[in-house]
């Protein structure tokens, strides 16, 4: 774990700009060391802590970004549905959100609503989701503007 620590510690610095010995400087303010390998885990834990108070982010901190799907037209669906939430219209614009309308919308019509919006195959219910979201988005008065896609 100390290894890992050291490396986060080493990642922050740079996404932080801080050189060597900056960062030697704050590990003795921090803990009485400059050597990260002289630190303990609990040492090499307060050195990260501090990195975060000084704006180091961190992978952990952030979700997870999914591949983009596989297919143009399920990305299409994504699409709408990011600009239907930038407009302001969805309760829940995540991909929760996403699937939770497909299994409302689509659940009672279609024989099996994937647990994904992504997993989706049939031809036929992706066109009747993009309909759908398309449709709303004309209620909503929201100009899906395609110029400025190749």
């Amino acid at each position: 774990m100390s290894r890992a620590l050291q490396r986060t510690i080493h990642v922050a610095c740079r996404e932080l700009g801080i050189e060597s010995d900056d960062r030697r400087a704050l590990q003795l303010e921090v803990c009485g060391k400059t050597s990260m390998s002289d630190m303990t885990a609990a040492d090499l834990k307060k050195v990260l802590e501090r990195l975060k108070k000084d704006g180091f982010k961190g992978a952990s901190t952030s979700p997870k970004k999914r591949p983009a799907a596989s297919r143009a037209d399920l990305r299409l669906i994504h699409v709408l549905w990011g600009k239907l939430g930038a407009a302001g219209v969805l309760d829940r614009p995540g991909r929760d959100g996403l699937n939770a309308f497909i299994r409302a919308r689509f659940g009672e019509t279609w024989e099996m609503v994937p647990a994904d919006v992504d997993m989706l195959r049939d031809h036929s219910q992706i066109d009747a989701v993009i309909s759908a979201l398309k449709d709303w988005g004309k209620r909503a008065n929201i100009e899906f503007d395609w110029s400025g896609r190749k």
